[in-house]
């Protein structure tokens, strides 16, 4: 986990510091960060479930540190922040997504756009990032927004002379959108443990989504270009034309979420239960309505809202004793006295983030690490908005690095026995490459999430 090394990292500082001059130390509670560290090490080691590690770590660090009666009120204490009205979003979202890809209105989404891209230098991997672009956009979650397109887009692929490594790595790549499209997940998590505007988190991410999706384009044609492949036969202006019908239901339910979002009629978890009810009409219309198929969507959503809700339960006992120690306070003191300029620290706090993606879960590392870097962040005063996209980019780029990124096999078990893993490794490499680009160039260029935000206010 990236608290680990945080903690890590400012333990080893913090001696320094006591050794050569610098930073006040004093405040540091060193001892029981070293504890804490010790234990994330074995825990995390152990193999045991992030939900079960982060509540076990809670309660352990409360009876040795804390003075309070805690466990007196550890209900109260998880009831509070999982009953927020702004995470009622989240399974309404995945509810959306489960409803639109049992309907059959993606692959709808995906031949009509492959009619225009397949004669453009890299064909149908184009496609791919734009189905996925679109499709995140009414999904909110990486994997899902994966798991759709893949298994629509793989059968387009299995009789033609693409490269398989860029098939997978475009996929990958286009999975990756899920979280940073509005209205993603993340940001919701975000919003809610950071208590910034939820709202706003997503129209900065307009910027770099755009960013993101231009950067991924030119991956594929620079690709193309230098790996020619026959073109398909030209297709009529008239039977494209026609084919964009097949984008109406989506683009109809992309205007219900984020038209009512951006244009202040609802908040974001309204707008997911409008999304929801527009998803269940526009499966009604499609022929595709059943309690069968409801009953499936309902319960993948309960699969997939229990697991998250179980890491929030633990992290959040968790943050409530790191808040009891001072464990926050007293590292946002330390880092703010430190001696180097802010973005130092601030590339520091990304390459954890980095590190951190190649062998843990994206939304498990966003819970359990934000209430220790928040405040660090504030402190060395970043925006929390540009922050919060940051932070999501970092969160897609973990689901989509090896060896452990949830996409990435999420696309190889789609493929069955028909390749090796290292195929979907191989082939996400660039994509990994040009995200880090982008949260570079964010980091220099902080306007092009914040310019939308100053002028929305």
């Amino acid at each position: 986990m990236i608290a680990v090394v945080f903690l890590a990292i400012v333990l080893i500082v913090s001696a320094a510091a006591a050794l050569f001059g610098g930073a006040d130390v004093s405040s540091l509670p060193i001892g029981p960060m070293a504890v804490l560290l010790a234990l994330f090490c074995l825990f995390f080691g152990a193999g045991i479930y992030i939900a079960a590690a982060l509540g076990i770590l809670g309660i352990i660090a409360g009876f040795a540190f804390s003075d309070r009666p805690f466990w007196n009120f550890i209900g109260q204490m998880v009831w509070g922040p999982t009953t927020n009205f702004v995470l009622v979003a989240v399974p309404l979202f995945l509810l959306m997504g489960e409803i639109m890809l049992r309907a059959g209105l993606s692959d709808r989404l995906y031949k009509s756009l492959s009619q225009w891209l397949s004669r453009v230098p890299g064909g149908l991997l184009h496609t791919n990032i734009a189905s996925s672009s679109v499709f995140s956009a009414i999904s909110g979650s990486s994997v899902a927004t994966a798991a759709t397109m893949g298994a629509v887009a793989l059968p387009y692929f299995r009789q033609t002379q693409y490269s398989q490594p860029m098939v997978l790595g475009s996929l990958a790549a286009g999975g990756a959108l899920g979280n940073l499209i509005p209205p993603g997940i993340t940001f919701i998590v975000y919003g809610l443990i950071t208590e910034t505007s939820v709202g706003a988190l997503y129209i900065a991410a307009v910027g770099p989504s755009v960013l993101v999706v231009l950067l991924f384009t030119a991956v594929i044609f620079w690709h193309g270009v230098r790996n020619p492949l026959p073109k398909p036969p030209a297709i009529p202006l008239m039977e494209k034309l026609k084919g964009l019908t097949g984008l109406v239901p989506t683009l109809l339910l992309i205007l219900v979420v984020l038209g009512t979002i951006y244009s202040g009629l609802a908040t974001p978890t309204e707008s997911a239960a409008l999304g929801v009810v527009a998803a269940i009409v526009a499966a009604a219309i499609a022929g595709k309505l059943s309690w069968r198929m409801l009953h499936e969507s309902a319960e993948a959503t309960a699969r997939t809202t229990s697991f998250i809700g179980l890491i929030l339960c633990g992290a959040y006992l968790l943050n409530y004793v790191f808040g009891a120690l001072g464990v926050p306070q007293a590292l946002s003191k330390f880092v703010a006295g430190l001696p180097v300029p802010p973005w130092v620290i601030m590339a520091l706090i990304v390459g954890f983030y980095l590190a951190l993606g190649t062998f843990m879960e994206g939304f498990s590392m966003i819970v359990t690490t934000i209430p220790v870097i928040f405040p660090v962040v504030k402190a060395l005063g970043y925006d929390p908005i540009w922050f919060g996209v940051i932070v999501t980019m970092l969160v897609e780029i973990a689901l989509i690095s090896p060896p452990d990124g949830t996409v990435l096999y999420v696309l190889q078990g789609m493929r069955g026995t028909k390749g090796s893993i290292t195929d979907v490794f191989r082939g996400v490499m660039p994509f990994i490459a040009v995200y880090v680009l982008a949260i570079v160039l964010l980091m220099f260029f902080p306007a092009i999430a914040l310019w939308l935000v100053s002028v929305s206010r």
